[in-house]
C-alpha cells in the first residue's frame, strides 16, 4: 500500500475528503519525525513506539577488496511493533496482560 492508497482507506473510513485525509497523514508523518529528531518517543499503545537509536562508530570491511574501513557514529530511527499490532499480523489473537500479583501483607501483632 503506497501513500495514496492509504489516503484513499483513510478518506473511506473517516468519511473525510481524499485531500484532507492525505494532509492528516502528512501532518502526523511531520509531527513524529519531528518528535523523534529531538530525542523523543512517539507511542501509539497497540500499534507500536517510534524512537531514534544511537549506533556507536565502528569498523567494517570492504567486501570487494576485504580492506578495513571506519564507519561513524550515527543515530537511526528506530520503530518497535506493539502487542496488538504483531497479533494482527500473525494472525493470533493478543494476549491481555495479567494483573499484577498482590504480595501478602505481613500482619502486626
Amino acid at each position: 500500500m503506497n501513500k495514496a492508497e492509504l489516503a484513499d482507506a483513510l478518506a473511506t473510513k473517516t468519511g473525510a475528503t481524499k485531500a484532507a485525509a492525505g494532509q492528516s497523514i502528512d501532518a502526523l508523518v511531520e509531527i513524529i519525525t519531528a518528535a523523534v529528531a529531538k530525542g523523543g518517543d512517539v507511542a501509539l499503545i497497540g500499534f507500536g513506539t517510534f524512537s531514534s537509536s544511537k549506533r556507536a562508530a565502528r569498523t567494517g570491511r570492504n567486501p570487494q577488496t576485504g580492506a578495513a574501513l571506519k564507519i561513524a557514529a550515527s543515530t537511526v530511527p528506530k520503530f518497535k511493533a506493539g502487542a496488538a499490532f504483531k497479533a494482527a499480523v500473525s494472525g493470533k489473537k493478543a494476549a491481555a496482560k495479567k494483573p499484577a500479583a498482590k504480595k501478602p501483607v505481613a500482619k502486626k501483632k
